[in-house]
């Protein structure tokens, strides 16, 4: 396979340079490859910690505005916007690809689609690889359907949830499920450093999410069962970590607003961006993910998985994949914020059971999300 690999010379498009879910699968997938001498040249749209994190392993950053969609761009105005940019970026990727001799494209997400024009009009193979569940607006749903089917030569998808929503529309032949892997490693620390620098006491609990600030994560939700929680517990601490998107700070604000009128604001820490996740997640006691739409398969949930956390999820999209309830962790209903934390609180009161569905989860990582596994399945896709 590696003989078959190294011929290879692929053009990796990725619209943000932070370092969240699908960044950091990104990234993983950069190294897996050019450590099986893969030739591989990164377009990022932006600088950032992404870009920093593969220029030291040595795989070469362009920055090239990708033309890539958000929700933002949903009107007139905005389309035309991305229509243009995407046009420039094409001009700008062709020129390169062609020097550089590339033969496959891989786009990572489904807001760069600049990888399927390019792909499509200069004949590269192209790999698309899709993290999202895209279900409204309906027609911009089928819409992509479309555009994945007729300019992908392989589809990934990171779950059974997001492969049966492509479905409908991408050959059942392009699909090719791969669970995102990590090393789980980095998780093993016991560092409660975090705990010191926010003054928290040592007998306290601590409850958890870490996420980007946006409409369906779920923070909202967080706070509406904290809430819950510190009306029947008296030592509960709470943190939030994540930022918004650029251009998105408003939402940021609005849930430091929410926090300020909130009866508990004193045990509320929102920390925005960390580069220390392991450390985060080692102060933790328990970890929520509370999205409010279907979470297709989040990567938080097998870092803190392997921390050795509960991890609490809503019963929907990857989290139904990747947490067996009551043995790895619990799914929790949607915007019901009794109900969640009266599941919540049997765990606060037993704290055996916290660890023993710690260690459970670790070991599910360990044998179903590995980074071999992973990388395995990439490599193979790829050859």
């Amino acid at each position: 396979m590696k003989s078959q690999i190294e011929e290879k010379r692929i053009m990796m498009l990725h619209g943000s340079s932070d370092l969240y879910g699908a960044s950091k699968i990104f990234l993983l997938t950069a190294e897996i490859l050019s450590n099986n001498g893969v030739s591989v040249l990164v377009i990022l749209s932006e600088d950032g910690p992404l870009a920093d994190e593969l220029k030291k392993l040595g795989i070469r950053v362009e920055l090239v505005r990708l033309g890539i969609i958000r929700r933002k761009y949903f009107n007139i105005n905005g389309l035309f916007n991305r229509l243009k940019v995407t046009f420039e970026a094409y001009k700008t990727l062709g020129a390169l690809a062609e020097k550089e001799k590339i033969t496959h494209v891989y786009s990572n997400t489904a807001a760069v689609w600049v990888g399927a024009l390019l792909s499509r009009m200069k004949g590269y193979f192209h790999i698309w690889h899709l993290h999202e569940i895209i279900a409204q607006p309906k027609f911009f749903a089928v819409w992509m359907g479309k555009l994945v089917q007729y300019n992908s030569h392989k589809v990934i998808v990171v779950s059974e949830a997001v492969k049966k929503h492509w479905g409908r529309h991408v050959s059942a032949n392009k699909l090719h499920l791969v669970y995102n892997g990590i090393d789980y490693n980095p998780y093993l620390c016991k560092s409660v450093n975090l705990r010191e620098e926010l003054n928290i006491p040592k007998e306290a609990m601590i409850i958890g999410m870490i996420g980007r600030v946006n409409s369906w994560k779920g923070q909202e939700y967080f706070l509406e069962i904290s809430e819950e929680l510190n009306k029947k517990f008296l030592n509960l601490y709470f943190l939030l970590v994540g930022d918004a998107f650029p251009g998105e700070e408003h939402l940021f604000e609005g849930l430091e607003q929410r926090i300020l009128e909130n009866k508990f604001r004193d045990r509320i820490f929102n920390l925005g961006f960390r580069k220390d996740i392991s450390h985060v997640l080692a102060t933790m006691d328990i970890f929520i993910l509370p999205s409010t739409l279907p979470d297709p398969f989040p990567t938080v949930i097998l870092e803190a998985m392997a921390a050795k956390k509960p991890v609490v999820a809503t019963a929907q999209g990857g989290a139904l994949e990747m947490i067996d309830h009551g043995e790895t962790g619990y799914h929790i209903p949607l915007n019901e914020a009794p109900e969640a934390a009266v599941i919540i609180g049997e765990l606060i009161n037993n704290k055996g059971q916290i660890n023993k569905v710690g260690e459970e989860a670790r070991k599910s990582v360990i044998e179903n999300f590995s980074l071999s596994k992973y990388g395995q399945k990439i490599l193979s896709i790829f050859s």
